[in-house]
């Protein structure tokens, strides 16, 4: 369930897990359409002929899945009054299983930290991206940005 709050209560959120989203489909059309915006053909990722038979499918990218976060994340919080959001980075960032065209994948989040930074708030969330019937999700992140009242 999506939770809303303003910008002035954001630091309320630290240390609270803000639940999973729905899942999400990877198709092969979605890792098609990512090997051509970054140049990343690795037949790993394209070649459904090859890969099937070297490794039983296509994978999904590793920054494919990375660059899901805003868009999962939306499903979870949204916090009014800001102005504008950077992303400031990442502290830490680990693909740690491998996500087959045609799984299902979903965002499970929790606020770490929320400081004042810059006249805005430094948002620090844990983001693990887990995979529909595996025990090891596909990535774990702590993705860092900044909200502008």
């Amino acid at each position: 369930m999506k939770k809303t709050v303003a910008i002035a209560d954001l630091p309320s959120l630290a240390g609270t897990e803000l639940g999973a989203t729905d899942w999400v489909t990877i198709t092969q059309d979605q890792i098609n359409a990512f090997a051509d915006a970054t140049g990343d053909h690795q037949w790993i990722h394209v070649d459904v002929e090859r890969a099937t038979k070297e490794m039983g499918g296509t994978i999904a990218h590793g920054f494919l899945t990375l660059s899901l976060l805003p868009m999962l994340s939306a499903q979870l919080l949204a916090v009014s009054g800001v102005s504008r959001g950077v992303n400031y980075g990442l502290n830490k960032l680990r693909f740690t299983g491998m996500v087959p065209s045609g799984a299902k994948v979903r965002l499970r989040e929790k606020v770490l930290d929320v400081t004042e930074k810059s006249g805005g708030y430094q948002f620090t969330r844990e983001c693990t991206v887990e995979i529909e019937g595996k025990d090891r999700p596909a990535l774990v992140a702590e993705w860092v940005t900044i909200l502008f009242p």
